[in-house]
């Protein structure tokens, strides 16, 4: 049955590229659907044609002529006259007023203006398009999330987390070296995005360790994030799977060992975190481009991507991390933490403060 396998695999691939293909072609009629309707709307809506209720009026007559029709609620359909509106620029036959409903329907949405990607503008659903344009503002941002949303097949929970955590303003702050060593485009955003610049460890609590934060030892930070590592993955991101930490390697004689070892299933890739209590340190980079250098000849299996790296340490200047990333081929960043108790302990008064407020 063996000599068979490969023809198993390039049918199953076949089936699975056509399927993905339909899908994305559904989508992609589906959304000018909604631009069309979206543009006949608002031209007989806005200029006074139609009455006040004959948004909620015509929903209710095409529910009543089509049971079972669904996404065609008063809302959807002033949904439909947002993502035209907001689109406007698309539209090729903006100057003739009087176009059909159904006229070319299916090319309202032709090779969109420059610096819009046209491929993840139709990757993504309605429902994510309508999420952008109502939490969101300039063209930039858009462009943004829908790029997010289609590289990274966010869900509508995922795209609105996004959202709210304004990845937009906060996206590449990390310093990384991504774009100039990992060669497909689409991967090196992918990981420009799973990462954050500065991380709150906030389930270890530097008090309960009988320890100032300055105090904590590599070890006993990675102690801790062993301990709550549900809680650390949760605080890193999405799709990191724990393999292991202190993970032993020997080369050619010489024994290596990694401080955390993950695999993330967006990336395709081992992700080797490197704790460090202090400062950031040029060194440090070194180390961990040996780590990556040896689990991309040992470790890494058949279509996996190259392994990436990050040093977590407490502190770090930006500027210089970005000039010496320059000298390295494998991807690497530079990201800062800080414990929980730190930052609580910012919040509550001084001791004189307290005491005026326990005296009240």
């Amino acid at each position: 049955m063996n000599q068979y396998s490969d023809a198993v695999r390039q049918i199953k691939t076949a089936i699975l590229q056509s399927q993905a293909k339909a899908l994305a072609s559904v989508n992609q009629e589906q959304l000018a659907l909604y631009y069309g309707i979206g543009r006949y709307i608002s031209q007989n809506s806005r200029s006074g044609f139609w009455g006040k209720d004959a948004i909620e009026t015509i929903s209710r007559q095409l529910s009543a002529e089509m049971p079972g029709l669904r996404g065609f609620s008063a809302r959807n359909l002033r949904n439909m006259r947002m993502f035209y509106e907001q689109w406007q620029m698309l539209d090729t036959n903006l100057a003739d007023a009087s176009a059909k409903l159904g006229e070319n329907v299916s090319t309202l949405l032709p090779t969109v203006l420059k610096g819009i990607p046209i491929a993840a503008f139709f990757n993504i659903g309605f429902s994510h398009h309508v999420m952008i344009l109502s939490k969101t503002k300039t063209l930039e941002e858009r462009i943004f999330y829908i790029q997010l949303c289609a590289d990274l097949q966010l869900s509508h929970e995922a795209l609105e987390h996004r959202i709210a955590e304004d990845a937009y303003h906060n996206q590449g702050k990390m310093p990384n070296n991504f774009v100039n060593t990992i060669p497909n485009h689409k991967q090196a955003f992918r990981a420009i995005q799973m990462f954050k610049d500065s991380y709150l460890l906030d389930f270890i609590n530097t008090e309960q360790l009988g320890q100032r934060e300055e105090d904590i030892d590599e070890r006993v930070l990675e102690n801790e994030i062993v301990h709550n590592m549900r809680n650390f993955i949760m605080t890193f991101g999405k799709g990191f799977a724990y393999i292991g930490c202190q993970v032993h390697y020997d080369k050619l004689g010489h024994d290596h060992w990694v401080d955390l070892l993950f695999f993330n299933r967006i990336l395709r890739s081992l992700v080797v975190v490197e704790l460090k209590k202090g400062t950031f340190k040029p060194a440090y980079l070194g180390q961990l481009s040996h780590y990556l250098h040896v689990l991309d000849d040992d470790e890494k299996l058949k279509g996996e991507k190259p392994p990436v790296g990050i040093i977590l340490c407490k502190d770090a200047d930006k500027t210089f991390v970005e000039y010496v990333l320059q000298d390295y081929q494998r991807p690497m960043g530079v990201a800062t933490y800080q414990a929980g108790q730190k930052k609580l302990m910012e919040l509550l008064p001084d001791e004189d403060e307290m005491k005026k407020l326990m005296s009240i």
